[in-house]
């Protein structure tokens, strides 16, 4: 367990460190449209950073990651329903229209292409469930991704983000059957000296249809 706690601590600390306010951000957009006791799926857990703030009002929080060590690091902040599966897989292990609401904030960032999340959001939440998440934000003329150095990434390997533009995920929004609700723009910086510095936003929209 010591392990663990090294795990949680090294995030935790690098989050708080560097400004990450993505699960603020999330949180403070959806909390007046959840209630306690509805379930919430938090794609990619991770630590729990995301839906931590869910947790305590109330939700029931499923946890989903490819990392047992990062399981292992929610249950050791009261998280229970957690399961491990590569989010690049599809289905997700959740039935159809089981669950009220849905939360990815640091997943997006490795995925060029969002379809395959949004297209199992769609089909595990119920109709009027909610889907709230954070992207890299860019504007239609920026680049698709951004190679992040070992000088950020704390390893020996640089890092391919990508980005995503608002056309992009309005149209993903409207083909997977959900509605904006509304959105926020923010700063994420890449290092503790908040130096190097990126767009983020967080979007919710709410499921309206299946898919077709």
């Amino acid at each position: 367990m010591d392990q663990i706690d090294e795990i949680i601590a090294f995030y935790d600390k690098e989050a708080e460190a560097t400004g990450w306010y993505g699960p603020e951000v999330a949180f403070g957009l959806t909390y007046a449209h959840v209630q306690s006791g509805q379930t919430m799926l938090d794609i990619g857990i991770g630590t729990g950073l995301g839906s931590i703030l869910f947790l305590k009002a109330g939700l029931e929080i499923h946890g989903m990651d490819i990392s047992p060590q990062m399981l292992d690091a929610c249950r050791k902040k009261g998280f229970s329903s957690l399961h491990q599966h590569d989010l690049s897989k599809i289905p997700y292990p959740f039935d159809s229209e089981s669950i009220n609401h849905a939360i990815c904030t640091g997943v997006f960032n490795f995925f060029s292409d969002l379809s395959s999340v949004f297209q199992e959001a769609n089909r595990i939440l119920f109709k009027g469930g909610l889907f709230v998440f954070v992207v890299g934000d860019r504007s239609e003329n920026d680049a698709h991704s951004i190679e992040v150095g070992v000088e950020h990434t704390k390893s020996e390997k640089t890092v391919t983000m990508y980005l995503h533009s608002a056309k992009q995920i309005v149209g993903l929004m409207a083909r997977y059957g959900f509605e904006p609700m509304r959105d926020l723009s923010f700063t994420v910086f890449m290092n503790r000296e908040r130096t190097k510095r990126m767009l983020a936003r967080s979007y919710l929209c709410r499921k309206r249809t299946g898919i077709a």
